[in-house]
């Protein structure tokens, strides 16, 4: 009864925020972001100044820290990449590959450098400043699929060319974020940097996972849906969706990858000439509805609700200098490198803007440093301020698209 009640009042949250964000001119994902943030002042407002101990507000903040309901965000993680891979063409990501791996390069190693740093500057010298500094880089570096691909959605601009090419940047930048996680792991727990057979099984593993779900993407899975289309029944395909989707995540996971690559691939050759128009047709609007309607907003709400007023307070001009790397950093060097592969101008505006999107990654190496003990003392300030900009960056993406868009539509007006 507590998950149902708690679910019920974030999703009605949401949809309000939402809609409010919608009228205002704002994107619906940024509405379901202040969501989870209008909650944290309601609740450190009512609960810890005021003093109720009890009582309906004290009633909700239990209810929206449910653990559960986190299991429901990372249901929506799921359902939100696997509607990107249905949404996207492998053959338009095979064309966008080259450039989109330097666009991921780029877009991760200059906030890579600069987080490094500032992490050598901020941090004081002893025992853990290198790790504590890299880690600094590494969340900064890292780019949200999810919230990528919902940005890109609701401007209309994912199934566009310079779409493509953030999303396949942002899979390349997931793949360079597995390395970098592997080196910070290894020097939190003194084991020092990773040596090149780690490395090289790392990279095997992960060639191994991609070559397997391709030669299933491509020959077996049309054949299982062609036998399912006697059946004509919509539930049977969206169940045998499901179960290709989690077999390849726990795939991914047995490969040492994200569980969210699995999700992706599964999706990516979910196509109309493999599975026909009508199943494709069918499948796209009802993993559209449970990602946007239902578990997206969750995921979203729930990356708002992370954040701490109290600590954010004494770190804000940390928070400011954290964005202007995490957002610049990913402006420029996403952008620089999708101009230099014939984007226009405008269109290499838009994926450094795409790239600088963020969400729950972040949220999961921040948990493995605290858990690993890289931050003694200090470590509820840099979280916080972490988290200030993972929120602040994914607003200021889905806002400046947005500009972006309506000042290229009004010039091809006139």
């Amino acid at each position: 009864m507590e998950l149902i009640l708690g679910l019920l009042f974030l999703l009605l949250l949401t949809r309000v925020f939402g809609q409010g964000a919608l009228l205002v001119g704002l994107p619906q994902s940024v509405g379901e972001l202040l969501a989870g943030v209008f909650l944290v002042l309601l609740f450190g407002f009512t609960v810890t100044d005021v003093g109720h101990e009890g009582g309906v507000f004290a009633g909700l903040l239990k209810l929206v820290h449910l653990p559960e309901i986190g299991l429901v965000a990372e249901a929506g993680i799921f359902f939100l990449v696997l509607q990107a891979g249905i949404e996207m063409k492998p053959a338009r990501i095979a064309e966008q590959s080259r450039g989109s791996f330097f666009v991921a390069l780029g877009g991760a190693a200059l906030p890579l450098g600069l987080g490094f740093g500032a992490g050598l500057y901020l941090f004081p010298a002893g025992d853990w400043q290198v790790e504590q500094a890299f880690f600094l880089g590494v969340v900064l570096s890292i780019t949200s699929i999810p919230a990528s691909v919902r940005i890109l959605q609701e401007q209309g601009l994912l199934a566009s060319g310079f779409g493509q090419t953030i999303v396949a940047a942002a899979i390349f930048d997931d793949i360079l974020g597995l390395f970098l996680l592997a080196v910070l792991t290894s020097l939190i727990g003194s084991e020092g940097v990773p040596d090149l057979a780690t490395l090289a099984m790392l990279f095997a593993r992960m060639a191994l996972f991609f070559g397997v779900t391709v030669l299933l993407g491509v020959h077996v899975y049309p054949r299982v849906t062609a036998r399912l289309k006697m059946l004509d029944l919509a539930a049977v395909e969206f169940s045998t969706l499901l179960v290709v989707s989690l077999a390849y995540a726990a795939f991914a996971e047995l490969m040492g990858l994200h569980w969210v690559m699995g999700a992706f691939m599964a999706g990516l050759f979910f196509e109309p000439e493999r599975i026909g128009r009508r199943a494709y047709d069918e499948m796209r609007i009802l993993v559209g509805g449970v990602a946007n309607g239902v578990l997206g907003p969750i995921f979203f709400v729930t990356i708002g609700l992370a954040l701490d007023f109290d600590a954010l307070g004494q770190v804000f001009g940390l928070a400011l200098v954290l964005l202007f790397i995490a957002f610049g950093g990913k402006l420029i060097g996403a952008g620089l490198p999708a101009r230099l592969f014939g984007h226009s101008p405008y269109e290499a505006a838009v994926v450094g803007t795409g790239m600088g999107a963020r969400g729950a990654v972040e949220l999961v190496v921040i948990s493995i440093a605290l858990n690993a003990g890289l931050f003694a003392t200090g470590g509820g300030e840099i979280v916080s301020a972490l988290i200030a900009t993972t929120i602040l960056s994914t607003i200021t993406a889905a806002l400046l698209l947005r500009w972006l868009v309506t000042r290229q539509a009004g010039r091809l007006a006139r």
